[in-house]
C-alpha cells in the first residue's frame, strides 16, 4: 500500500474560494488522495478517483451529509442530496418525473421566449450586470415559475441559496454567518409554501400530491421543494454568468461560436467543464477502501474536488485553456450516479436558452469588473460588467 501524503491546505481559504484552480493543480501533483491534517479528511483530487467514488454510493455514502462541518451537515437534514437508497430512490422517483429531459422539454418555448425578452431588452442598454441583471432575474423567474412559487419570497432566493452552500464548508465565518439565513429558507418551504400558495400544475404542487398520495411521506413533499430553492438557482446562475465571462475573453471562441451554432452544445460542456458551479462535496467511506493504493479507513469524510477533476490534465489535455469545439461531455460538474444533479438538465437547457439568444443578437461584447464570490461550495461572479460593442 501507497502512504498517504499529508498537506498542510486550506481549501476554504479566502484566496483558495476566489480562485481555487492553482490549488487544485498543486494538489494533483501531490497525489490522486491526500490527507488534510487540520481538517481530517482525505481529499481526492484527480478525475479517475472522483468519478469512481461519486458512482459507488455503497461505498462512499451521502447518507451523513455532503459537507465538511458537522454543524452544516446536521441542518442540511435527509433530504435528497444527504440520502441513499433506499430513501434516496424514493424522493428522486418523485423529483425525476418534473426535471428529466423529456419533461423539460417541454418546456423550450417558455424557456427561449423569456430569454428572448431580457436579452433583447438589455443589448438595447448596451451595458449591464450578467450576474445581476441576466442571470439571476432569468434563473428565478424560470425555476420559481417552473416550480409554481409565489412572487413573496423570490427576492431572497440568491441570498438563501448562497447561504446553503456555505453550510456545506467548515465552521469559518461563511458557514457561521449563513446558518440564520438556512433557516429562515427552512421556514419558507416548510412552513409558508403550503400546497394552496404552490401553483396547479407546477411542480411544487405535483411534490405534495406524490405525498398525498402516500408516494412519500407528507412531510418530505416541502424538502424537495427546498431542494430546488437551495441548488437550482444559484448554480444556473453562476454556470450562465461564467459562459459569458469565458465567451467575452476569449474572443477567438466567441468567433467560433458565432460562425458555427453547431458548437453550442460543446461550448456548454465545456464552460460547466472549466467553471463548474457546485466545486466540492463530501461523502463518508462505508468500509475500508483503497484509492490508487491509498487505503481510506471506514468512516473518513471524503473531499471530492470536481473543479479539480474537470482540470486533470490526465483526462483533459491542456486543461486550462478553454476550446468551445472540445465537447467534454464526460466532465464531472454534474456529478456522476445516482446522486447525479437532478436538474442537470433543465440547467443546461437554461444555458443554451440565453446563449442562443446572445449569439442572435451580439456581434462582439466586451466584460470588465469580474468579480468572484466567497463561497464555501460554490464558485461563481458576483458582478460581470458586459458592454455591447455591436456595429451599428
Amino acid at each position: 500500500m501507497t502512504p498517504v501524503p499529508s498537506v498542510d491546505v486550506d481549501l476554504w481559504s479566502d484566496d483558495v474560494l476566489v480562485d481555487p484552480y492553482p490549488m487544485y493543480a498543486e494538489l494533483r501533483a501531490v497525489g490522486p488522495v491526500v490527507f488534510d491534517r487540520d481538517r481530517d479528511v482525505f481529499i481526492l483530487t484527480r478525475y479517475d478517483e472522483i468519478r469512481r467514488a461519486v458512482q459507488d454510493w455503497e461505498t462512499f455514502s451521502s447518507a451523513q451529509g455532503v459537507g465538511v462541518g458537522e454543524k452544516g451537515n446536521r441542518l442540511a437534514g435527509n433530504g435528497v442530496l444527504t440520502t441513499d437508497p433506499p430513501r434516496h430512490e424514493q424522493l428522486r422517483r418523485v423529483m425525476n418525473r418534473q426535471l428529466v429531459a423529456q419533461t423539460v422539454a417541454k418546456h423550450q418555448n417558455y424557456l427561449e421566449s423569456t430569454a428572448a425578452a431580457l436579452v433583447a431588452a438589455l443589448v438595447d442598454r448596451k451595458s449591464f450586470d450578467a450576474v445581476t441583471e441576466l442571470a439571476q432575474p432569468f434563473s428565478i423567474d424560470v425555476v420559481g415559475s417552473l416550480t409554481g412559487l409565489p412572487e413573496e419570497g423570490r427576492e431572497h432566493f440568491m441570498r438563501w441559496a448562497d447561504n446553503g452552500f456555505n453550510i456545506t464548508g467548515p465552521d469559518n465565518d461563511l458557514a457561521r454567518e449563513s446558518f440564520g439565513g438556512f433557516y429562515e429558507m427552512y421556514q419558507y418551504c416548510f412552513e409558508f409554501l403550503t400546497p394552496g400558495r404552490l401553483s396547479a400544475g407546477r411542480w411544487g404542487r405535483a411534490f405534495h400530491e406524490a405525498g398525498s398520495g402516500g408516494e412519500i411521506e407528507p412531510d418530505a413533499c416541502a424538502g424537495l421543494v427546498m431542494a430546488i430553492v437551495w441548488a437550482g438557482m444559484d448554480t444556473t446562475v453562476n454556470a450562465i454568468s461564467a459562459a459569458l465571462h469565458l465567451l467575452g475573453t476569449h474572443s477567438d471562441q466567441w468567433d467560433r461560436l458565432r460562425g458555427d451554432p453547431s458548437l453550442m452544445s460543446s461550448a456548454i460542456a465545456e464552460v460547466l467543464r472549466i467553471e463548474p458551479p457546485v466545486q466540492r462535496f463530501t461523502r463518508v467511506t462505508t468500509t475500508d477502501v483503497e484509492i490508487s493504493g491509498v487505503v481510506i479507513p471506514e468512516g473518513a469524510r471524503v473531499v471530492l474536488l470536481f473543479g479539480s477533476a474537470n482540470r486533470d490534465e490526465r483526462r483533459f489535455p491542456d486543461p486550462d485553456r478553454f476550446d468551445v469545439s472540445r465537447n467534454p461531455t464526460d466532465h464531472l460538474a454534474f456529478g456522476r450516479g445516482i446522486h447525479r444533479c437532478v436538474g442537470a438538465g433543465l440547467a443546461q437547457q437554461e444555458m443554451r436558452a440565453v446563449v442562443d439568444q446572445w449569439v442572435a443578437h451580439v456581434d462582439q461584447f466586451e466584460v470588465s469588473g469580474a468579480s468572484w464570490r466567497r463561497n464555501n461550495g460554490l464558485h461563481g461572479l458576483d458582478h460581470l460588467t458586459v458592454t455591447i460593442t455591436n456595429e451599428d
